[in-house]
């Protein structure tokens, strides 16, 4: 995979790259290290797609697991959080677009209030990944468009929204 976008709010990327360089390269790293056409195993039901090949949702989630934990980021058990290293949080979503709205403007935040973290990640597929997958997945230009919409301060911590595709 490669990154195709990021956008940067409240100087998120900015602050990883003073203060937490080596962890944005890692970062970078991880996302190029996965192969995404192996994660090209769903075959779909959906009227309009059906019986074509799809990126899974589910085999993208393992392989960032595997490569993040190989790294020494570590998994919430409890599921709160995807993975989290030096106060930094990362949020691999490849799922419904209700769910990165909730990372955006409310785990991230809880836990930057809560002084567990300086900045949050989320991972994203750009819309052309997001095209082959299962129908309702959120994509990295409609969360952003979704952010900047709310204005400069909302939500209130800083974040790095990565858009990725194969």
């Amino acid at each position: 995979m490669k990154i195709v976008e990021t956008y940067s709010h409240l100087n998120g990327l900015e602050f990883l790259l003073v203060h937490k360089k080596g962890l944005w390269e890692e970062i970078q790293n991880v996302i190029n290290e996965i192969d995404g056409e192996t994660c090209k195993t769903k075959v779909s039901k959906e009227k309009r797609m059906k019986g074509r090949l799809l990126y899974s949702p589910i085999d993208l989630n393992k392989a960032f697991k595997e490569q993040l934990e190989t790294k020494k980021w570590t998994e919430s058990r409890s599921r709160v959080r995807d993975f989290l290293k030096d106060r930094v949080a990362i949020e691999v979503q490849f799922g419904k677009y209700s769910f990165v709205a909730y990372d955006l403007f409310a785990k991230h935040l809880a836990f930057y209030v809560s002084d567990q973290i300086d900045v949050g990640i989320e991972i994203l597929p750009m819309k052309s990944l997001q095209g082959q997958m299962s129908s309702g997945v959120a994509y990295y230009e409609g969360e952003l468009y979704n952010v900047i919409r709310q204005g400069r301060g909302v939500p209130a911590v800083p974040l790095v929204i990565i858009g990725i595709e194969p």
